[in-house]
């Protein structure tokens, strides 16, 4: 069977051009070799012309296209002065047309930053973004209130927490991806249309097949292309408008909520841990406007957050070891809100709607187990004890709702509803609440599993333990599945929900490491560098997040609840509640209003109110409450049909007619640039930088958290003191000594930025471009460097070096081989001819390679230069 492979956008990077009639959006890919032109009409006032041309031009093509343009476009035939043609913006993709009163505008993002990188995928952040009005002044119909809709329009930050991919699909989750590749496609791929055919066969020439000349067959792969899902994405109601008519290469799909990449250095075994959060663009708002949930069953506040570790050693998908688990957050699936008008820091909660036969829970769930499969567990976090009833008015309505919901479902598929005040909890001296938590979350994860790319790790059977043999999930010929997915919530799914969701991504990221080979149990302790990194993922995730929804980060945090936050931290928590609820009381409507724009939840027009006239916008995001359904839900079978026989594996990643129509699928030569990812990574055709390929300054455990005094246990799972961590040592050093330090420790890397740099993984407008933060290459080298006085110093590495036989399975010999010293003079001959700028004299090689022992030991020496 032909392997599978996802499809990269052919439209990396774009160049308008204008002209009094038209723009010319210039599209091409990475390695600039094939093109695509956008025309866009400017004599329409009002209307949005677009002719996508079907033409892929190559480089040479596409120049005299242009230059075709500029002349026919000059005023006067020979005219040299004025150019007929002009350049207007570069950019890297379009988020979208909008139009509010007058006519459209294009949205392109002109700045971008690598933010982490997934497989050889990259992530991309957006760093800034243009609005351009399409039609010419000549033909432009002005009005009045424009210029109000488009400020609420930017209101909306596009340069915080945005991002995209374009050969990764964000909106959907690791699991789902890979196992999309997975299908037997050649049951589903369809003959390619025309056009395709041609594209195809010009990429033959451009691609290069060593078997081609042979006379062998050559090697197959299908190129697989899957429909985002929607909810999570933030543009696809602004591209709604061209979806149809423009090329699937100029359609880039953003997702909005929180990306961080950190990398944990498992006696220099590099692993990365990734961590994705998909805000949800249906019912989206702030705290006290987005309440409870819709007539849809989506709800406010819905994030879902996706761990995924890998050994980043070997970079491909599909050969590398990937690892993810996924858990969502959001508020309670009930009608029901808060009053604002009384100007209270509690306001009371009040039900909306009664709803007996748990109808929009049952709506909300049934997309749950589309999307995740079973068992559904709730992990319900409110209070039950109050003086006055409060928060516990939600609980006495969810918990029969799922009673009534689960009496139909098959009893292994039922959904599980655990209750537990945390706040309670905490107040308690005698109780701790990350014991109870952390057992919560191995049973949670022992029900869902997690998910695993590879099924031949035998850590189980080298090293077994009695709580891998219960872990649940579904377990497939290619690795395990995992099934269901935990949903936590409180009133605000801010603070508490944060920390419950660490916990249970700390007993799931331990499963996961367990799994790849990296530790003999699956079980991490707290204070160890790993953690500490995890933790400080964890609390960024929970700022970010916190901030778009409540206007403010986090409150509690997981220090807070272990109860090991230093004095200081209560005044800040008390500046950060302080600007929660000034957020709330003085901003949130005006980003309520952004926020409907944007999603185009509301639509301007001349025959309704406008936006900041309408005394509420309910019915904006309660659509079907005006309408009679022609065909009512059964309050019995409330499950969509087709999910409830393939349960508990989730029904979209089933391969069944319905969900292969989401699919594109064709079959293309395995060297068509528009699935080779390590030439869209790696670039061997041109001449690239270190800083610019592996330009990701992410988080390290052992630059930042593993202490930098001597005689020190390198394994970033040994539980340290409070003060034994990087940070702590270097935060008191000057940056000269700084510097010096750093190059004991790493020798390669770059000196660790400063404490307030590192604290957050949210980036603000203020960030630098990504070339001025990119980083070099982050590999260390056990090797004894010479300082300015001759002084010969050893690294963190060696001196805490033990038997190279036990981690590596090889001894160091005594003095190398001189084959291998040939070798190494060969590449230094060729490095020196390479970069010889005005050197006097010859460097002699002997000098530098020779090797003399200082120590021997059974099993491996040291050496020095």
């Amino acid at each position: 069977m032909p392997q599978s492979a996802a499809t990269i956008s052919g439209i990396q990077r774009m160049v308008l051009y204008e002209t009094r009639a038209r723009y010319f959006l210039v599209g091409t890919n990475q390695a600039q070799t094939k093109h695509r032109v956008l025309k866009i009409d400017r004599t329409e006032p009002k209307d949005l012309v677009i002719i996508d041309d079907k033409h892929v031009y190559n480089q040479q093509e596409v120049r005299e296209l242009l230059g075709r343009l500029d002349l026919g476009n000059r005023t006067k035939i020979g005219q040299k002065g004025s150019s007929g043609l002009s350049r207007a913006f570069s950019a890297f993709g379009i988020v979208g047309f909008v139009r509010f009163l007058e006519g459209y505008y294009i949205v392109l993002i002109t700045k971008r930053r690598k933010l982490a990188d997934i497989g050889g995928h990259s992530i991309y952040k957006i760093e800034d973004t243009s609005m351009i009005y399409i039609p010419n002044d000549s033909v432009r119909v002005t009005h009045p209130d424009e210029a109000r809709y488009v400020r609420i329009f930017q209101n909306v930050d596009l340069s915080s927490n945005f991002y995209f991919s374009y050969s990764y699909d964000l909106s959907h989750s690791l699991q789902y991806n890979l196992t999309l590749l997975q299908r037997p496609y050649e049951l589903w791929s369809s003959p390619t249309s025309r056009p395709e055919e041609e594209v195809q066969k010009q990429s033959k020439h451009d691609s290069f097949d060593i078997f081609e000349d042979e006379g062998l067959p050559t090697q197959v792969v299908y190129g697989v292309q899957s429909e985002p899902y929607y909810k999570y994405v933030w543009n696809g109601k602004l591209l709604e408008r061209v979806k149809d008519i423009v090329h699937r290469d100029w359609l880039m799909y953003i997702i909005h909520g929180f990306c961080g990449q950190s990398k944990l250095l498992i006696y220099g075994r590099p692993v990365h841990i990734t961590l994705i959060a998909r805000r949800s663009s249906k019912f989206a708002g702030t705290r006290f406007l987005k309440r409870g949930a819709n007539c849809e069953g989506d709800v406010a506040n819905e994030v879902e957050t996706e761990q995924i570790v890998n050994d980043a050693s070997v970079m491909s998908l599909t050969a590398g070891s990937y690892s993810s688990y996924v858990q969502v957050r959001g508020s309670v699936p009930l009608y029901w809100s808060q009053d604002i008008s009384t100007m209270m820091p509690k306001p009371p909660i009040r039900l909306d709607q009664a709803d007996p036969y748990a109808h929009v829970a049952a709506l909300h769930f049934d997309q749950m187990l589309q999307r995740f499969g079973s068992p559904i567990i709730i992990l319900n976090l409110v209070k039950k004890r109050e003086k006055r009833k409060h928060e516990k008015i939600l609980s006495e309505e969810l918990y029969p709702a799922v009673i009534n919901l689960n009496q139909f479902l098959p009893p292994e598929n039922c959904i599980d509803y655990i209750a537990w005040d945390m706040a309670r909890y905490t107040k308690s001296k005698l109780c701790n609440v990350l014991d109870r938590l952390s057992m919560i979350a191995e049973n949670v994860v022992k029900r869902t599993g997690f998910f695993s790319n590879h099924s031949n790790f035998y850590c189980h059977t080298i090293r077994p333990d009695d709580r891998w043999g219960d872990l649940g999930g579904y377990i497939t010929a290619s690795g395990r599945v995992q099934t269901g997915v935990l949903r936590t919530n409180c009133v605000d799914c801010l603070d508490r929900t944060n920390t419950a969701q660490f916990m249970v991504g700390k007993c799931a990221l331990a499963y996961q490491l367990y799994a790849l080979g990296m530790i003999d149990k699956p079980k991490l302790q707290f204070d160890t560098d790993c953690m500490r990194l995890f933790e400080e993922l964890y609390e960024d995730h929970g700022d970010t997040l916190s901030l778009q929804y409540g206007g403010s980060q986090l409150v509690h945090r997981v220090k807070t609840y272990r109860k090991i936050a230093p004095w200081t931290q209560h005044s800040k928590d008390i500046m950060q509640t302080l600007s929660r609820y000034y957020s709330n009381a003085f901003s949130d409507a005006d980003r309520q209003d952004a926020i409907n724009l944007f999603l185009q939840v509301f639509q301007p027009s001349e025959s309704k109110p406008h936006l900041w006239e309408l005394p509420t916008d309910f019915y904006l995001h309660q659509r079907n409450t005006m309408a009679l359904p022609l065909d009512r839900r059964s309050y019995t079978m409330w499950w969509s049909e087709g999910i409830l026989p393939f349960l508990p594996v989730a029904y979209d990643e089933v391969s069944c007619e319905d969900t292969m129509k989401k699919v594109k699928v064709r079959r293309v030569n395995r060297f068509e640039e528009s699935i080779d990812i390590y030439t869209e990574f790696f670039k061997p055709y041109e001449l690239t930088s270190f800083d610019d390929t592996f330009c990701i300054a992410m988080t390290n455990s052992a630059r930042e958290f593993m202490p930098k005094t001597v005689g020190v246990d390198p394994s970033p799972f040994t539980v340290r003191k409070p003060e034994e961590t990087g940070k702590s040592v270097l935060g008191n050093k000057s940056s000269k000594e700084e510097t010096l330090l750093q190059r004991k420790t790493a020798a390669s890397a770059p000196p660790p930025p400063s404490e307030e740099a590192i604290s957050s993984t949210s980036e603000d407008d203020s960030e630098e471009d990504r070339d001025d933060d990119a980083s070099v290459s982050q590999r260390s080298t056990p090797i004894k460097l010479l300082t300015e006085s001759g002084e010969s110093t050893r690294t963190q590495e060696e001196i805490q070096q033990q038997s190279v036989k036990e981690p590596y399975g090889l001894n160091l010999a005594e003095f190398p081989a001189e084959k291998d010293l040939l070798i190494y003079e060969r590449f230094a001959h060729l490095g020196e001819s390479q970069h010889r700028v005005e050197k006097t004299e010859h460097i002699n090689l002997a000098k530098i390679i020779c090797l003399l022992a200082t120590r021997l030991q059974p099993r491996n020496a040291e050496h020095r230069i």
